[in-house]
């Protein structure tokens, strides 16, 4: 299992709150003296309930070749690598974002590789939790439980977040159990940290240490604000450095996995780089900030909606685009067919366009959520057909004798077009499922337990 050390945050900042900034859930209880003194604490006696651990179990396996010098002594049938199985433990934490459905979300390393994932609640309960999907790629996933008497958070609009505005970090840091901190919003769209292929995090100083990564960021009125999932951590503690997924960047993924049980990633279809000094200058721009397009691809999204090599992208539905990497990981949120508009600026003029995201050539998905025979395999789109991108080792699918590149072109005697078709099609099939497999040169049926 992966672990998600990555940057950390310092040591918890005292902040001076005015009580004029105060919102009307944080009481103000007498003090010894009878002053008033401004507290959190009720707040986060209806925030907390709703912030739960997360402890999993799983099974590392990692692969050596064996040397030629033992293949030689022990003859052809010698192992060609030599396989080791070790177990770990994970922690981490989630958010319940629907008390009705048990749903919570959580980072995708955080359950990444687990065989069993357990969430403690608040008050000592404890549920084993089903993995409804993940995606790697914006480290989002989503978990639900079967309980009653369970509280979700409310959540606030990230898009209207600001700098300076107050955080609070809820979590379960080094497993000590809940643990709360405060901080500001440091900065906003970072991005290009080489953490997640989607980066567009809101940076805050509140105090987030390993084991916090899934955990809530919520504003002063309790309201959930983005997902703890990374840290700055030179020196492995917290030096005031800590980052959260957006939550509604978390919500359009939520909803796709949701409705699809897979992220069904909407593509604009340009290619470019952050704009600097050097090419605001040599457009004559007064702006810094935005994503420069340097190519327009034939018949995709933003070549149908008019956009052109040159332009300047500033904004998406309205909020700033600071750089490539920030509207990269915003429309990679999106599904495919969501509708956005871009705000441009061509000829030093700002000019609006309406774009239709396209489907990703190369969608994933985990092939659990569409039969357990083939739990470990991840599948993607090819040319009217499926292609296996990974095989997990020791899974169901490595059992049933998938592996890697093979491209999947029917089921029984039903060609299928790619990965719906493969979902509607072993959907509609009883009985024995044989999959026609095409492997190097040739093809082969492989049936499925």
């Amino acid at each position: 299992m992966k672990k998600r050390v990555l940057l950390a945050s310092a040591a918890i900042l005292s902040t001076t709150v005015s009580l004029a900034s105060l919102p009307a859930s944080a009481a103000l209880p007498m003090a010894v003296d009878g002053q008033q003194l401004p507290s959190l604490a009720p707040m986060l006696e209806n925030v907390t309930p709703a912030v739960v651990s997360i402890s999993v179990n799983g099974t590392q396996v990692s692969r050596q070749r064996v040397p030629e010098m033992f293949r030689y002594f022990f003859g052809p049938n010698a192992p060609e690598e030599q396989v080791r199985e070790r177990p770990f433990r994970g922690l981490g934490s989630g958010v319940i974002i629907d008390a009705d459905k048990g749903y919570i979300v959580t980072n995708h390393h955080v359950i990444d590789g687990a065989d069993t994932i357990k969430v403690g609640l608040n008050d000592g309960r404890e549920f084993e939790a089903k993995l409804i999907g993940s995606d790697s790629d914006s480290d989002v996933a989503l978990l639900q439980i079967e309980a009653k008497r369970l509280t979700q958070v409310h959540k606030a609009n990230s898009d209207k977040v600001r700098v300076g505005d107050f955080t609070v970090a809820i979590g379960n840091p080094f497993g000590l159990g809940q643990t709360v901190t405060s901080g500001i919003v440091s900065a906003l769209g970072r991005s290009g940290l080489g953490i997640e292929s989607l980066e567009n995090f809101i940076q805050t100083d509140a105090a987030i240490n390993s084991g916090n990564s899934g955990g809530a960021l919520v504003n002063l009125r309790g309201e959930l604000v983005g997902i703890n999932t990374a840290i700055v951590a030179p020196g492995g503690g917290n030096v005031g450095i800590g980052f959260a997924i957006p939550i509604n960047m978390v919500d359009n993924l939520v909803d796709q996995i949701l409705e699809f049980g897979e992220v069904r990633r909407g593509v604009l279809g340009v290619l470019g780089r952050e704009l600097d000094n050097e090419l605001a200058q040599a457009f004559g721009l007064e702006t810094k900030h935005g994503a420069f397009v340097s190519q327009v691809m034939e018949d995709s999204a933003a070549a149908e909606a008019g956009l052109e090599a040159g332009d300047i992208i500033v904004s998406i539905n309205g909020n700033p685009i600071k750089s490539f990497q920030a509207l990269r990981a915003k429309v990679g949120t999106y599904g495919a067919g969501a509708k956005v508009t871009l705000g441009v600026i061509r000829d030093g003029k700002k000019k609006n366009f309406k774009v239709t995201l396209a489907q990703a050539d190369m969608e994933t998905a985990s092939a659990e959520n569409m039969q357990p025979s083939l739990t470990g395999a991840t599948l993607a789109n090819g040319d009217n057909s499926v292609i296996i991108r990974e095989v997990a080792p020791n899974s169901p699918a490595a059992a049933v004798g998938l592996k890697k590149g093979d491209e999947i072109l029917g089921v029984n005697r039903t060609r299928i077009k790619g990965l719906k078709s493969l979902r509607d099609t072993l959907d509609d099939t009883q009985g024995a499922i044989a999959l026609n497999v095409k492997r190097d040169n040739s093809q082969l049926y492989i049936v499925l337990r």
